[in-house]
């Protein structure tokens, strides 16, 4: 079920849109089942996003916008799985029955003034807030008996902060830009854990304990950049970027980084464009999902980590490069071809070390990223079409933050070279093709993909797969009813039964199938008083 609204106007100086939507399903998460049907696996989320649009003058505008996200999920369990512990009053339980919970909440809002100053300067200047929470409830008993720990998790972030951008055209042939962030930031991480008495992995009594870790957080953000876009009199051909910024994060660690940067495009001819870049980045970490357990709460008992380090984590810093082609082929044909090299000291990196939703960032050392993606698009009376192609690899080498959540082993092998992230993908393609056809549009899509990773750290890859989608379109002008709109869509027809996740690799907790055939329908309705759809 997937109701969905959207309603706009104007009214003098004023203009206005909002949409919103609803939906509910039994698949609300890749469950580790293989079947059409998941164990638990429901889900209800909405959404709403609303802007207002004010013309104050000519040259001045007001703008407000906001809007909230909320979900509900229920993990989906996973049947015929061993009983590891032992938990007194409960000797035996099904894997099967396991019912956790996560909740979430996010809602944001922005208050900016765009204009013109002197016909040559442009400037927007907003105010903005985001105010966020987690709520994850285990299933006490199950969680204990299968994995030794059972923790109710509890997570909100508030951030606010101002952003000014502004450009300079009084200058012949450049466009100087330059702007503001400040950010303020302020989480809160709530951790009530049940576990066994003992040793890592060993339980000396059946019969758990609580530790209770709260605590919060302060981050503090700040940027400035400028930058000039130059357009040569003499080469109007070309166009170049250049410029930096400067950044100061002040949280888990401080630390700032002055950016350089630098693009050019060039019209090499009329229907061929080339452009190459470089940019340095300073990526914070997301605070809300940072790991902020105190590892000594948890000696003598089975949730002791094997490895008892655990550094702070850092910005990344990463230099990337960019080349690139741009060709207008006849026929309606057009073709991008990209090539990318990343190269990064505190790679962030991102996993899921436990049955909650959160997927916690730690460092690497070094990073390095790269690849080639190849884009066609073509358009032709009645038809369009597209086919992507990419080939990519991600490594990180030597793990230095958040180092509890690894074994030994793990680490050992890790700081001894490049290992492949767990989201690295080989190759990957994606390809679709729309027609109408005396009013009705016909609609096919697919792709496939070489596999994530699995295995100990990472050094193993899962088989490809390929899924093919199908759909149709009909629109409708019916009395006294308006503009309708009918689709019908048919979601993997190949019924192809395949893995994303084994459950193994370095950040992945579950295993995790694909959708099996399904058939879903839709109705878009042109309400006949107003500009809106639902």
């Amino acid at each position: 079920l997937n109701p969905s609204m959207e309603l706009g106007g104007t009214k003098g100086d004023l203009s206005y849109y909002v949409t919103g939507y609803f939906l509910q399903n039994d698949r609300g998460l890749e469950p580790p089942t293989p079947g059409p049907e998941a164990i638990n696996d429901t889900t209800q989320q909405g959404n709403a996003f609303g802007i207002a649009n004010y013309f104050i003058n000519a040259t001045t505008r007001l703008s407000v916008f906001g809007g909230f996200n909320l979900a509900h999920y229920d993990i989906p369990a996973n049947p015929g799985q061993p009983q590891v512990f032992k938990l007194a009053g409960t000797p035996v339980f099904n894997s099967a029955d396991v019912d956790e919970t996560q909740f979430e909440q996010n809602y944001f809002g922005v208050v900016a003034l765009q204009g013109v100053l002197h016909d040559d300067i442009d400037y927007q200047v907003a105010g903005f807030t985001r105010y966020s929470t987690l709520s994850f409830h285990p299933d006490d008993e199950g969680d204990l008996i299968f994995n030794g720990q059972s923790t109710r998790v509890f997570r909100s972030d508030w951030a606010s902060g101002l952003q000014g951008d502004f450009a300079y055209r009084g200058i012949a042939d450049h466009t100087v830009r330059a702007g503001y962030l400040f950010q303020g930031e302020r989480a809160e991480f709530d951790n009530h854990s049940l576990t066994f008495p003992g040793t890592t992995g060993t339980q000396s009594s059946d019969i758990p304990i609580q530790i209770v870790d709260d605590r919060a957080e302060t981050v503090w953000l700040y940027g400035i950049y400028l930058q000039d876009e130059w357009r040569p009199a003499g080469a109007p051909k070309l166009t170049i970027n250049y410029g930096a910024r400067f950044d100061l994060y002040d949280g888990f660690t401080r630390s700032f980084q002055f950016s350089p940067r630098f693009t050019a495009a060039y019209q090499l001819f009329k229907p061929t464009t080339i452009h190459a870049g470089y940019a340095r980045y300073f990526t914070p970490p997301p605070t809300e999902n940072v790991a902020v357990t105190d590892i000594k709460d948890f000696k003598g008992t089975v949730a002791e980590p094997e490895v008892k380090a655990d550094s702070n984590i850092s910005p990344e810093r990463s230099n990337y490069f960019d080349l690139g082609v741009i060709q207008n082929l006849p026929f309606g044909i057009r073709t991008d071809v990209d090539s990318y090299l990343k190269l990064s000291s505190q790679l962030i990196d991102e996993g899921q070390f436990g049955p909650t939703l959160i997927f916690t960032p730690f460092n690497y050392n070094s990073g390095r990223q790269y690849g080639v993606e190849v884009s066609n698009t073509w358009n032709r009376e009645n038809l369009s079409a597209y086919a992507n192609f990419t080939y990519s690899v991600a490594q990180g080498s030597t793990i230095t933050s958040d180092q509890f959540l690894f074994g030994k082993d793990e680490l050992a092998y890790i700081s001894a070279r490049y290992i492949f992230l767990d989201h690295d993908q080989t190759f990957t393609s994606s390809e679709g093709i729309a027609y109408n056809f005396h009013g009705y549009l016909l609609t096919a899509n697919g792709y496939y993909q070489s596999g994530l990773r699995r295995g100990f750290a990472n050094t193993g890859n899962l088989p490809y797969y390929i899924q093919l989608n199908l759909g149709i379109v009909k629109k409708l002008v019916l009395p006294e009813i308006g503009g309708v709109e009918l689709r019908v869509v048919m979601e993997n027809a190949n019924d192809r039964i395949y893995q994303i996740r084994n459950g193994s690799g370095i950040g992945v907790f579950a295993p995790q199938y694909g959708p099996r055939r399904a058939i879903f329908g839709g109705i878009k309705w042109d309400l006949p008083w107003g500009k809106t759809a639902s």
